[in-house]
């Protein structure tokens, strides 16, 4: 007698080149409040810009049919990502549909402009944690990258809600340019040690293909950790789990902690697990990839589980990007899915 197909599966899928499946981002919506110019510049996404009509984002069922066949395939954390998330209406049941999945580390990434209002009802319905986009404390810096004049003050009080609901440990998500925010370093590491949260520093990377980017732009990890190190001494800290993306540095007075996210000059291709669903429900295997896998069209033409989970580890199975292994000039002009699409 054949086994049940849970009992088949719920262990982690593996690509070729050895590297299991553990980590989901499931993007929930193509919309943003912000017009950040790493991100979503207004040059591209303006007031024409065509986003999808509400009927091709995946509805809270779909997503929840998706997410649960990949905890059968070794998913063991789900980040719900945008665009900017908390626009989606009603985001609490859909959390409370996937807080349903036993076992699951359900959290989200935000740039915590609606946070002060939705924090507690975001913990009632079961999220655990929460990760917030800020990339600097000064409020002309800060609104001159989000690009619509939107302050500091309102993120901070989002993240003290975020705290006070119990959504812990809170992340905060710094993307580093230069000649933009790079004096904002010792500014933020000195705040959120003293608040107890822990700061991850992104050097600006080529995601998309509409941010402009450019090698001389990147303030490199080491220079990040240097720059903290000769004020507040770190010492480097064990990964919490095989493919994290941060590089730990712990406070040598025991102070807390940073990471640093360093794909451009310290490849992680090698250890990483995570796959990407876009919000009309493409999978993409890598955060710089040119296609995605259509599995929309299996939930809507009437695919069983087994086509499904078939469908799932079809595509994975076959995984070999490592794209910031061979990052170089000749690779960068390449027409990748922007970071609003998939969610970073």
């Amino acid at each position: 007698m054949t086994a049940p197909l849970a009992t088949q599966l719920n262990t982690a899928t593996r690509d070729r080149l050895g590297r299991p499946l553990r980590d989901l981002r499931i993007s929930i919506t193509d919309r943003c409040n912000f017009r950040c110019t790493y991100c979503m510049p207004k040059e591209v996404f303006g007031k024409d810009y065509q986003f999808l009509e509400r009927s091709a984002l995946l509805s809270f069922e779909e997503i929840t049919r998706l997410a649960r066949a990949f905890t059968q395939h070794g998913v063991e954390k789900i980040r719900l990502t945008g665009g900017e998330p908390l626009i989606r209406r009603n985001i609490e049941q859909l959390i409370t549909m996937l807080a349903e999945i036993p076992g699951l580390d359900l959290t989200l990434t935000t740039n915590g402009s609606s946070l002060a209002r939705k924090a507690a009802s975001l913990k009632a319905a079961g999220l655990k944690r929460i990760t917030v986009s800020l990339d600097s404390l000064d409020d002309a810096v800060f609104m001159g990258m989000n690009d619509v004049d939107f302050p500091v003050a309102k993120v901070l009080e989002g993240i003290d809600a975020a705290a006070a609901a119990g959504l812990a440990p809170i992340k905060i998500n710094m993307v580093v340019k230069r000649g933009v925010n790079e004096h904002s370093i010792l500014p933020m590491a000195r705040f959120f040690k003293e608040k107890g949260h822990i700061l991850r520093f992104i050097e600006f990377m080529d995601v998309g293909h509409t941010n402009g980017w450019r090698m001389d732009d990147v303030v490199t990890a080491r220079e990040i950790v240097d720059a903290i190190n000769k004020e507040m001494p770190l010492e480097p800290a064990d990964p919490n789990y095989t493919g994290e993306v941060a590089e730990r540095w712990r406070y040598k007075d025991g102070g807390g902690e940073i990471g640093v996210i360093a794909s451009v000059t310290q490849a992680f291709c090698k250890d990483c697990t995570r796959a990407r669903i876009s919000t009309e429900g493409k999978l993409y295997t890598c955060l710089f990839a040119t296609s995605g896998h259509d599995l929309r069209a299996l939930l809507r033409g009437g695919a069983s589980d087994e086509d499904l989970h078939a469908a799932i580890s079809g595509v994975w199975n076959k995984r070999a990007d490592r794209y910031s292994e061979i990052r170089s000039e000749k690779t960068v002009p390449l027409k990748k899915i922007e970071m609003s699409y998939i969610g970073g």
